[in-house]
């Protein structure tokens, strides 16, 4: 079943565009799922330097 998540336009440079498709390439994702990838673990990062971030919305992590 699809899940509805919202959408989100992003706005980068060709050049952290191209290696963001090397990456994505190189392990095997979406260009998509390897931005997501990295902002979840930036967000990991985040928390554990400043404790967790409390959210409306109790969505898979």
């Amino acid at each position: 079943m699809k899940k509805n998540y919202p959408r989100y336009t992003l706005r980068i440079s060709n050049n952290l565009h191209e290696k963001i498709t090397f990456t994505a390439n190189y392990n095997g994702r979406s260009k998509n799922k390897e931005i997501e990838v990295a902002v979840k673990r930036y967000i990991l990062d985040f928390e554990r330097l400043h404790g967790e971030i409390e959210t409306k919305n109790d969505l898979d992590f």
